[in-house]
């Protein structure tokens, strides 16, 4: 069998070794358009939990990372002067550039073929049995194949550039500025002794008040804009000691989210796709590295257990590697819309509750409670400290109605819909105003592109007069992240208490939604 592999990234290099060593009878040739020693980007970032499926496929990864690379177990959050830390979450990480010349020689002394400099499409690979595209985000070949493979792309609002800087943080490290023209945030994380990863986020009202949307997006790879460059040394200068950053293809863009139903094709000739050709999810939950070598192990292990049978291999590679990747990039849904919405977060909260909601936007109070629970305990004690009691059993009080704590139980009348809230008296949920107290109950769009009329429905709730007003704004239906952004729009923006219901929420659920400050109240069923 001869196969043409299309991409010289981690994933591409790494399937070709696999599937070398597997069968040395199979014939594989890699193809990548840049030079052997360019590379766009600094550095790629590991969780310590992830990395057992692909040191077992081969150690090259963990001795990169061992030799080259850097290991924290804190995260850190900076905002408004303070620091707060968060521990149990073990990471490494290794310059791009220092991985790919590994990955390079393990391929070359498996005895795969790399061509360097060499763009291809289809139509230059009529010779293969098979051809693997992990050509990345840009892929030539998925979008000669696209309309057969079901491609859904979802485009963030936020904006998004990657640097480099010779300032070293200690581990992953989230940095939060108000300037003079908005809210900016850094990720940054060591990836040698001498240099660290540094992205920066925005919203685009941000980015445009600051004059950074003048660079010239129809320049060829390679040119950096050196404007936001300076602007962003500026900005967190005394976050980076004054030191300069580093550019590399540096340019703004907003995160796209690439979700592809079929990973394959047998027409016009057998072609399998792996990593960002396919998939994406957010840099903030998803290491697009890390899933590509998972895609290439599933890829290689399915081709050598079906020899002389494409059809079956490529079924069974989907079968294997599609369900972690859709779980990733579910729990990198509510990740990206936390950066889409942080300069709310930054402006409203204190600075542990920002470190708390930030650290549970995939996760809940328990989970990460076993990973650093000297975290979870300080963040319950500053609850107790400003409420008196712990977050469930904190009385939720208003002029007009009271409840003792803040998970409540919801009666539903007869077609379903919830209609009454306990509490010092049973509280009507109704869609329009009625007598005396009453809780405004608002339904959840299905997806986020619903979002903006639920808040002209906030507003106009907002613009009441008193005692015309709702005592709270009851959210139910639609997401999970539906529910939880149109809550906090109401609460953070609009001033109206929000009561999260969610018919599936648990204990530690509940106390996850009101100690992070996504919801003040949150209902089940009686």
């Amino acid at each position: 069998m001869r196969i043409a592999v299309a991409g010289g990234g981690p994933g591409g290099l790494f399937f070709a070794t696999l599937i070398r060593r597997a069968d040395p009878s199979i014939e594989v040739t890699v193809f990548e358009r840049n030079r052997a020693e360019d590379t766009f980007g600094f550095g790629v970032v590991f969780s310590d939990r992830t990395l057992a499926a692909i040191d077992e496929a081969d150690p090259v990864l963990r001795e990169a990372l061992d030799e080259h690379g850097r290991h924290w177990d804190e995260i850190e959050v900076r905002l408004k002067g303070e620091r707060i830390r968060c521990g149990g979450n073990g990471m490494a990480a290794v310059a791009r550039r220092t991985l790919l010349t590994l990955m390079q020689e393990r391929a070359r002394g498996a005895g795969a073929e790399l061509r360097f400099s060499t763009e291809v499409s289809l139509d230059d690979l009529t010779g293969y049995d098979l051809v693997i595209a992990a050509d990345g985000t840009g892929s030539r070949i998925r979008e000669e194949l696209a309309p057969s493979l079901d491609v859904q792309i979802e485009t963030a609002t936020a904006k998004f550039i990657w640097f480099g800087t010779a300032y070293l943080f200690d581990g992953l490290t989230f940095v939060h500025e108000r300037g003079p023209d908005g809210v900016f945030a850094v990720h940054g994380y060591p990836i040698s002794d001498t240099v660290s990863t540094f992205i920066v986020e925005t919203d685009e009202e941000s980015w445009r008040r600051a004059g950074l949307d003048e660079f010239d997006t129809t320049q060829p790879p390679g040119v950096s804009d050196m404007v936001s460059k300076e602007y962003l040394e500026k900005l967190f200068a005394d976050q980076i000691d004054g030191h300069q950053l580093l550019t590399n293809n540096s340019r703004w863009a907003n995160f796209r989210t690439r979700r592809t139903r079929r990973w394959h094709t047998l027409a016009p000739r057998p072609v399998a796709f792996l990593g960002d050709a396919v998939h994406t999810a957010h840099f903030s939950v998803g290491s697009g590295t890390k899933m590509a070598m998972e895609d290439a192990i599933a890829l290689a292990q399915a081709v050598a257990a079906h020899p002389g049978n494409l059809a079956t291999a490529l079924a069974a590679y989907e079968d294997a590697a599609q369900p972690s990747v859709r779980k990733i990039q579910d729990s990198a849904r509510p990740s990206l819309a936390w950066w889409e919405h942080f300069g709310r977060y930054h402006d409203v909260f204190d600075p542990w509750q920002f470190g708390y909601h930030f650290l549970t936007r995939s996760i809940t109070d328990a989970r990460l409670g076993r990973r650093a629970p000297d975290f979870i305990d300080a963040s319950h004690r500053a609850w107790r400290d400003r409420h008196g009691a712990e977050p469930l059993e904190t009385p939720f009080e208003h002029p007009r109605w009271a409840a003792p704590g803040r998970l409540l139980r919801i009666a539903y009348d007869a077609a379903g819909v919830p209609a009454t809230a306990e509490g010092t008296h049973a509280l009507t949920l109704s869609p329009h105003q009625t007598t005396g107290p009453w809780g405004a109950l608002l339904t959840a769009p299905d997806d986020e592109s619903g979002l903006p009329e639920l808040r002209e429905q906030l507003s106009r709730l907002a613009a009441l007069p008193e005692p015309e007003r709702p005592v709270l704004t009851a959210i139910h239906g639609g997401t999970p992240l539906t529910r939880t952004l149109a809550c906090e729009q109401a609460r953070m923006r609009d001033k109206l208490p929000a009561l999260l219901i969610d018919p599936e929420a648990d204990h530690d659920r509940a106390l996850t939604t009101v100690l992070s400050g996504r919801a003040d109240l949150v209902g089940v069923p009686a």
